[in-house]
């Protein structure tokens, strides 16, 4: 893809590349947590945020930085 580049300037806070792997483990967690609550018959569900905790992930969400370089602009 030779024409592969971000149009805005923005990019995370810290060096984390990304989230992938927090997700991955947010969604496997909710996941079991909703099996064991349809295997007891409860009737309410867990929402995700009452089972995994955004703010534990690797990155602390995103910025714009004005001083992007072409290279950091790239995929």
């Amino acid at each position: 893809m030779s024409r592969s580049f971000r149009k805005t300037k923005i990019h995370g806070i810290t060096t984390a590349r990304s989230e992938k792997q927090d997700k991955r483990d947010a969604n496997r967690k909710f996941r079991r947590v909703s099996k064991q609550k349809v295997s007891d018959e409860e009737r309410l569900f867990p929402v995700m945020r009452e089972v995994s905790n955004v703010w534990a992930f690797a990155k602390d969400g995103k910025i714009y930085d004005s001083d992007m370089r072409d290279k950091e602009m790239r995929k």
